[in-house]
Protein backbone atom coordinates (compact mmCIF):
# COMPACT_ATOMS: atom_id res chain seq x y z
CA UNK A 1 0.00 0.00 0.00
CA UNK A 2 1.49 3.75 -1.02
CA UNK A 3 0.09 6.43 0.74
CA UNK A 4 -1.42 9.22 -1.22
CA UNK A 5 -4.98 11.38 -0.82
CA UNK A 6 -6.78 10.59 -3.32
CA UNK A 7 -10.18 10.13 -3.23
CA UNK A 8 -10.34 5.78 -2.42
CA UNK A 9 -13.83 4.35 -2.61
CA UNK A 10 -14.01 0.99 -0.42
CA UNK A 11 -17.36 -0.93 -0.96
CA UNK A 12 -18.30 -2.67 1.99
CA UNK A 13 -19.54 -6.18 1.90
CA UNK A 14 -22.31 -6.09 4.46
CA UNK A 15 -24.33 -5.07 1.55
CA UNK A 16 -23.13 -7.86 -1.08
CA UNK A 17 -24.88 -10.93 -1.35
CA UNK A 18 -23.83 -13.12 1.58
CA UNK A 19 -23.59 -16.32 -0.18
CA UNK A 20 -21.92 -14.98 -2.93
CA UNK A 21 -18.61 -12.96 -1.26
CA UNK A 22 -15.85 -14.38 -3.44
CA UNK A 23 -18.05 -13.30 -6.79
CA UNK A 24 -19.41 -10.11 -5.17
CA UNK A 25 -15.80 -9.13 -4.52
CA UNK A 26 -14.59 -9.68 -7.56
CA UNK A 27 -17.46 -7.85 -9.30
CA UNK A 28 -17.09 -4.98 -7.42
CA UNK A 29 -13.57 -4.60 -7.93
CA UNK A 30 -13.42 -5.08 -11.51
CA UNK A 31 -16.22 -2.15 -11.63
CA UNK A 32 -13.62 0.00 -9.78
CA UNK A 33 -13.52 -0.45 -6.23
CA UNK A 34 -10.20 0.80 -4.98
CA UNK A 35 -10.16 -1.31 -0.94
CA UNK A 36 -12.55 -3.98 -0.12
CA UNK A 37 -13.75 -2.88 3.43
CA UNK A 38 -14.67 -5.84 5.53
CA UNK A 39 -17.16 -5.09 8.75
CA UNK A 40 -16.67 -7.64 11.58
CA UNK A 41 -19.79 -7.64 14.52
CA UNK A 42 -19.19 -9.43 17.89
CA UNK A 43 -22.74 -8.66 19.07
CA UNK A 44 -21.58 -7.64 22.05
CA UNK A 45 -19.61 -4.31 21.17
CA UNK A 46 -22.30 -3.59 18.37
CA UNK A 47 -25.96 -4.85 18.57
CA UNK A 48 -24.87 -7.68 15.36
CA UNK A 49 -23.03 -10.29 14.30
CA UNK A 50 -21.12 -10.84 11.27
CA UNK A 51 -18.38 -12.98 10.63
CA UNK A 52 -14.97 -13.65 12.31
CA UNK A 53 -11.31 -14.68 10.79
CA UNK A 54 -12.10 -17.86 8.90
CA UNK A 55 -14.38 -15.77 6.64
CA UNK A 56 -11.54 -13.31 6.17
CA UNK A 57 -9.32 -15.97 5.17
CA UNK A 58 -11.59 -17.74 2.83
CA UNK A 59 -12.65 -14.20 1.16
CA UNK A 60 -8.55 -12.98 0.84
CA UNK A 61 -7.93 -14.93 -2.39
CA UNK A 62 -10.40 -12.96 -4.13
CA UNK A 63 -9.62 -9.42 -2.94
CA UNK A 64 -6.55 -7.95 -5.28
CA UNK A 65 -7.00 -4.71 -3.84
CA UNK A 66 -7.17 -3.63 -0.02
CA UNK A 67 -8.61 -6.13 2.22
CA UNK A 68 -9.57 -3.03 4.93
CA UNK A 69 -10.83 -5.47 8.00
CA UNK A 70 -12.64 -2.77 10.69
CA UNK A 71 -13.20 -4.50 13.82
CA UNK A 72 -16.70 -3.44 15.84
CA UNK A 73 -15.87 -5.99 18.79
CA UNK A 74 -14.65 -5.69 22.69
CA UNK A 75 -12.28 -6.92 23.61
CA UNK A 76 -9.93 -6.65 20.80
CA UNK A 77 -6.19 -7.86 21.49
CA UNK A 78 -6.70 -11.58 21.39
CA UNK A 79 -8.07 -11.30 17.63
CA UNK A 80 -5.54 -9.00 16.04
CA UNK A 81 -3.13 -12.13 14.85
CA UNK A 82 -6.12 -14.06 14.10
CA UNK A 83 -7.19 -11.19 11.28
CA UNK A 84 -3.66 -10.54 10.60
CA UNK A 85 -3.03 -13.85 9.69
CA UNK A 86 -6.43 -13.65 7.54
CA UNK A 87 -5.10 -11.50 5.38
CA UNK A 88 -5.88 -8.00 6.41
CA UNK A 89 -3.62 -5.06 4.90
CA UNK A 90 -5.83 -3.04 7.17
CA UNK A 91 -6.65 -3.64 10.67
CA UNK A 92 -8.94 -0.73 12.21
CA UNK A 93 -10.18 -0.66 16.51
CA UNK A 94 -12.13 1.13 18.23
CA UNK A 95 -10.95 3.94 21.11
CA UNK A 96 -14.05 2.34 22.70
CA UNK A 97 -13.44 -1.04 22.96
CA UNK A 98 -10.72 -0.82 25.56
CA UNK A 99 -8.82 0.90 27.91
CA UNK A 100 -5.71 0.13 26.36
CA UNK A 101 -5.52 1.74 23.17
CA UNK A 102 -2.25 2.61 22.60
CA UNK A 103 -1.35 -1.54 23.19
CA UNK A 104 -3.87 -2.48 20.44
CA UNK A 105 -2.46 -0.25 17.62
CA UNK A 106 0.88 -1.45 18.98
CA UNK A 107 -0.43 -4.96 18.46
CA UNK A 108 -1.72 -4.52 14.80
CA UNK A 109 1.38 -2.72 13.73
CA UNK A 110 3.53 -5.66 15.37
CA UNK A 111 1.98 -8.44 12.87
CA UNK A 112 2.93 -6.14 9.52
CA UNK A 113 -0.30 -5.43 9.27
CA UNK A 114 -1.50 -1.22 8.78
CA UNK A 115 -3.19 0.34 11.84
CA UNK A 116 -6.48 2.28 11.99
CA UNK A 117 -8.05 3.75 14.56
CA UNK A 118 -12.59 4.13 14.48
CA UNK A 119 -14.39 6.73 16.58
CA UNK A 120 -18.05 6.51 17.19
CA UNK A 121 -20.26 9.27 16.62
CA UNK A 122 -20.42 10.32 20.41
CA UNK A 123 -16.58 10.49 20.61
CA UNK A 124 -14.62 13.67 19.93
CA UNK A 125 -11.25 13.80 17.55
CA UNK A 126 -9.41 14.31 20.53
CA UNK A 127 -9.65 10.92 21.40
CA UNK A 128 -7.14 10.26 18.47
CA UNK A 129 -4.44 13.07 19.24
CA UNK A 130 -2.10 10.76 21.69
CA UNK A 131 -1.84 8.04 18.99
CA UNK A 132 -1.47 9.98 15.96
CA UNK A 133 2.12 8.47 15.69
CA UNK A 134 0.85 5.15 15.91
CA UNK A 135 -2.23 4.89 13.18
CA UNK A 136 -1.85 4.69 9.30
CA UNK A 137 -5.66 5.65 9.20
CA UNK A 138 -8.42 7.07 11.21
CA UNK A 139 -12.56 6.21 10.44
CA UNK A 140 -14.63 8.38 11.61
CA UNK A 141 -18.03 6.79 12.17
CA UNK A 142 -20.52 8.75 10.31
CA UNK A 143 -23.70 6.55 11.64
CA UNK A 144 -23.71 4.26 15.03
CA UNK A 145 -21.95 1.25 14.51
CA UNK A 146 -24.09 -2.09 13.88
CA UNK A 147 -26.05 -1.89 10.76
CA UNK A 148 -25.44 -0.82 7.00
CA UNK A 149 -27.72 2.08 5.49
CA UNK A 150 -28.51 4.33 8.52
CA UNK A 151 -28.75 7.99 7.74
CA UNK A 152 -25.78 9.87 7.68
CA UNK A 153 -24.93 12.11 10.70
CA UNK A 154 -23.85 15.55 9.62
CA UNK A 155 -22.21 16.95 13.08
CA UNK A 156 -19.30 14.06 12.49
CA UNK A 157 -18.48 16.02 9.34
CA UNK A 158 -16.34 18.65 11.38
CA UNK A 159 -14.53 15.55 13.32
CA UNK A 160 -13.12 15.22 10.29
CA UNK A 161 -12.06 19.03 9.74
CA UNK A 162 -10.73 18.91 13.36
CA UNK A 163 -8.95 15.24 12.59
CA UNK A 164 -7.53 16.35 8.73
CA UNK A 165 -5.65 19.50 11.01
CA UNK A 166 -4.32 17.10 13.92
CA UNK A 167 -2.73 14.82 10.99
CA UNK A 168 -0.78 17.41 9.32
CA UNK A 169 1.49 15.87 7.22
CA UNK A 170 1.42 12.48 8.75
CA UNK A 171 0.61 9.88 6.24
CA UNK A 172 -2.45 9.25 7.64
CA UNK A 173 -6.12 8.31 5.65
CA UNK A 174 -9.19 9.76 7.37
CA UNK A 175 -11.93 6.78 6.24
CA UNK A 176 -15.79 8.02 6.39
CA UNK A 177 -17.80 4.60 7.19
CA UNK A 178 -21.55 5.17 7.43
CA UNK A 179 -24.06 7.14 4.96
CA UNK A 180 -21.59 7.93 2.27
CA UNK A 181 -23.28 8.57 -0.87
CA UNK A 182 -23.09 11.17 -4.11
CA UNK A 183 -24.65 13.51 -1.63
CA UNK A 184 -22.38 13.22 1.24
CA UNK A 185 -18.87 12.55 -0.28
CA UNK A 186 -18.12 15.90 -1.37
CA UNK A 187 -19.14 17.26 2.35
CA UNK A 188 -16.56 14.50 3.88
CA UNK A 189 -13.89 15.27 0.93
CA UNK A 190 -14.07 18.50 1.79
CA UNK A 191 -13.29 18.26 5.24
CA UNK A 192 -10.17 16.17 4.46
CA UNK A 193 -11.05 12.67 3.93
CA UNK A 194 -9.70 10.08 1.46
CA UNK A 195 -11.24 6.57 2.25
CA UNK A 196 -15.15 6.47 1.75
CA UNK A 197 -17.20 3.29 2.78
CA UNK A 198 -20.00 2.69 0.98
CA UNK A 199 -22.57 0.17 1.64
CA UNK A 200 -25.89 0.24 -0.29
CA UNK A 201 -24.67 3.18 -2.03
CA UNK A 202 -21.86 1.05 -3.62
CA UNK A 203 -24.17 -1.95 -4.69
CA UNK A 204 -27.71 -0.93 -4.79
CA UNK A 205 -28.99 -2.00 -8.45
CA UNK A 206 -26.56 -4.44 -9.67
CA UNK A 207 -26.18 -8.37 -8.94
CA UNK A 208 -23.04 -10.62 -9.89
CA UNK A 209 -24.73 -11.04 -12.75
CA UNK A 210 -25.22 -7.61 -13.42
CA UNK A 211 -22.54 -6.08 -12.12
CA UNK A 212 -22.51 -2.40 -14.23
CA UNK A 213 -24.91 -0.80 -11.78
CA UNK A 214 -22.01 -1.27 -9.12
CA UNK A 215 -19.49 0.60 -11.46
CA UNK A 216 -21.80 3.36 -11.92
CA UNK A 217 -22.51 3.61 -8.18
CA UNK A 218 -18.60 3.96 -7.66
CA UNK A 219 -18.27 6.32 -10.49
CA UNK A 220 -21.55 8.88 -9.06
CA UNK A 221 -19.77 8.70 -5.44
CA UNK A 222 -15.88 9.46 -6.95
CA UNK A 223 -17.36 11.94 -9.10
CA UNK A 224 -19.15 13.90 -6.45
CA UNK A 225 -16.37 13.79 -4.04
CA UNK A 226 -14.05 15.82 -6.62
Amino acid sequence: MTFDRSVKIAPSILAADFANFGAEIEAVEAQGADWIHVDVMDGHFVPNITFGPAMCAAIRPHIKTVMDVHLMIAPVDPYIEAFADAGADVITAHVEAGPHIHRTLQAIRATGAKAGLALNPGTPAEAAAPVLDLVDLICVMTVNPGFGGQKFIHSCVQKVTELREMIGDREVHIEIDGGVDPTTAPLVRAAGADVLVAGSAAFKGGSVSNPAPYGENIKAIRAAAG
